[in-house]
């Protein structure tokens, strides 16, 4: 793990990193280590749905942080520290979850000045990097790991079944979260973190990756084409695309309707903090390959004009 730590510039000995049984655990030590009832928690608005349960079962009073086509918006960030003052920041910064954006280096270097200036610890969640066609700023890599905890897990490039996760921090902080994870799980599968090291040191994960990374490229060119909606950004990789079919639409309501036809979609609402009414719909580009589905969401969405 720290070697591949390095190759995207992240130095880390080994006293720096614990290892989980994916992200969302990786999340639970952090949480419980930080977060106190009322504490006020900065997190990506859209964004992952299952960490605002995990926070809220903590008490924590979340706060969404907008973003832009090219990441977090920094000035909102600001004002939002200005008024809560939080501790942390749960952010996901690369192929973004829902809306497959990713930081770009003068965000990210904002954020990390923003970071020092309120004494705040950002939590990087990079669960889908490795998908990335390319290099790619991370604020790990550019904040060394002074304020920031860098989460990663190998649950989307791999296999969701194989749960391996880590997490990489300043050594005196990974001694205490490291206390926390045994006392809370004990220990992580072995089996699963041998197969997952023999996979990292023989090169076959690096083979994968670029397989992987060519198909979600033609899943995803494939599905924005047939969709023809107005897209929130264009993705440069990964799984995910946001979209939405007018400024107007209410995609709980279309979302609901297309239930009934056997169509699973995923509303924009699911991943708001507070679940306020959205336009916009998340697709995973690798479910999008079906052409029937198409045609029965034509069908729908002419019968709701």
């Amino acid at each position: 793990m720290q070697s591949r730590l390095s190759d995207i510039g992240i130095a880390a000995d080994t006293s720096q990193l614990i290892l989980t049984a994916g992200v969302t655990h990786a999340l639970e030590p952090i949480t419980r280590y930080f977060v106190r009832t009322g504490d006020a928690v900065l997190v990506d608005d859209p964004g992952y749905f299952i960490l605002y349960g995990g926070l809220k079962s903590f008490g924590a009073k979340i706060v969404g942080v907008p973003l832009n086509a090219d990441g977090t918006d920094t000035d909102a960030m600001e004002i939002l520290i200005k008024r809560h003052r939080p501790k942390i920041f749960f952010t996901n910064t690369i192929l973004h979850n829902p809306t497959g954006a990713s930081i770009s280096q003068p965000d990210a270097y904002r954020m990390l000045q923003l970071a020092e200036k309120y004494d705040i610890v950002l939590v990087e969640d990079d669960i889908y990097g490795d998908l990335h066609p390319s290099a790619i700023t991370r604020l790990a890599t550019l904040g060394r790991l002074n304020r920031v905890i860098y989460v990663s897990s190998f649950s989307k490039s791999v296999s969701a079944s194989l749960r391996v996760g880590y997490f990489a921090c300043k050594r005196e902080l990974a001694a205490n979260l490291s206390d926390i994870k045994l006392h809370t799980g004990l220990t992580t599968s072995e089996i699963s973190e041998r197969m997952m090291y023999q996979l990292l040191t023989d090169g076959h994960y690096r083979k994968h990756l670029d397989k992987l990374r060519g198909k979600l490229q033609q899943a995803r060119e494939s599905t924005i084409k047939k969709l023809g909606f107005e897209l929130y950004c264009e993705p440069a990789g990964g799984m995910f695309i946001c979209a939405r079919l007018s400024e107007t639409s209410n995609a709980a309501e279309i979302a609901g309707s297309a239930a009934k036809l056997g169509i699973m979609l995923a509303p924009g609402k699911m991943f708001l903090p507070h679940q306020e009414p959205s336009p916009w719909f998340r697709f995973n580009v690798a479910h999008c390959e079906d052409k029937t589905m198409f045609e029965s969401l034509s069908r729908l969405l002419r019968a709701i004009k």
